[in-house]
């Protein structure tokens, strides 16, 4: 992870000027999607990366020690070793960025990273997770449950009513003890994009957070009708570049749900790329939420590197 984001004060004057071009966003956006990917090694390049970046995932209700542990396998050996040697990337410490569970999860997912030797960190959604209707002092609760359990990163959903009635001073007083309960452990605030009815309050919303201290901003918990989309990825980036540009601080961004192709993937390795360059292309500032993502990306090298592409046994773990 990066260095913490400190925050600011809340600058009303700032949120209340913000007004966001749709159709402009939506045509930019457009045009992101119509160009031609990247192709052979630059491609297998890029997907590596990806790999790196992902907060490999599990929310399922019927999440059990068995599955998580397999998960987390899976996490600490992304890609089959055999495709990797091929590429001469064996030896360059290929893992997902985290893995991402349930509080209940994370002492599961601390004990099985640790019996695989891998110092991947641990991930926990909280306050309510996915629609943060829960009272303000069990949300604080459970974040302080997930850390004392392990967690080193907490993913936090907002109350989206605190956006919707404009109550920004409540937004940001919320996100601020939630940055407290989080202690030492990084704080991803979900801002669940789908829900809160146009880009400006995207915008505003994401300022806000930032301002809260939070250390990266992400789209959606993948629980809602509408998840990641470029529109809204645009519009928290530029949000992201604002808000480094008036502080000095660098906030993460976290695009999540809906991800589960290569293609996927590039785009928006891409769109961090245009909108705010390389630096944040590291897994310190750049996240993918994904449970199903991997998978076709492990197919994609694995067609990298045979020419063909794989059944379903030759990836067994994906």
């Amino acid at each position: 992870m990066s260095a913490r984001n400190p925050g600011m004060e809340l600058d009303l004057g700032w949120i209340s000027k913000v007004q966001v071009n749709q159709p402009a966003i939506i045509r930019h956006a457009e045009q992101i999607q119509k160009r031609r990917t990247v192709k052979k090694d630059w491609q297998a390049a890029w997907l590596l990366r990806a790999v790196t970046c992902i907060d490999l995932t599990t929310l399922s209700g019927d999440d059990t020690p068995s599955n998580i542990h397999r998960l987390c396998y899976k996490a600490a050996h992304p890609i089959r070793e055999d495709l990797l040697r091929v590429m001469d990337m064996q030896d360059k410490g290929i893992t997902t960025a985290a893995v991402c569970v349930y509080p209940a999860r994370v002492a599961d997912s601390v004990k099985a990273l640790k019996a695989a030797g891998c110092n991947i960190p641990v991930a926990s959604v909280a306050t309510g997770f996915p629609a943060g209707q829960t009272p303000l002092q069990t949300k604080l609760d459970e974040i302080r449950i997930a850390v004392e359990d392990g967690a080193r990163e907490i993913d936090i959903v907002i109350s989206r009513t605190l956006v919707l009635t404009g109550q920004w001073e409540g937004l940001y007083e919320e996100i601020r003890q939630f940055r407290q309960a989080c202690g030492d452990a990084h704080m991803k605030t979900i801002l669940g994009t789908g829900e809160l009815g146009s880009l400006t309050n995207v915008y505003k919303a994401s300022m806000v957070a930032m301002m809260a201290g939070s250390d990266f901003i992400k789209t959606s918990t993948g629980k809602e009708a509408v998840n990641a989309t470029l529109p809204v990825g645009i519009v928290m980036l530029r949000a992201v570049r604002d808000f480094y540009w008036k502080t000095g601080n660098k906030v993460g961004f976290k695009p999540a749900g809906g991800i589960r192709t290569a293609k996927d993937a590039l785009t928006w390795l891409m769109l961090m790329k245009e909108e705010l360059g390389d630096e944040w292309l590291k897994p310190k500032l750049f996240r993918l939420g994904a449970s199903s993502l991997l998978a076709d990306i492990e197919r994609q090298i694995y067609h990298h590197v045979t020419g063909r592409y794989a059944a379903y046994h030759n990836l067994a773990m994906a």
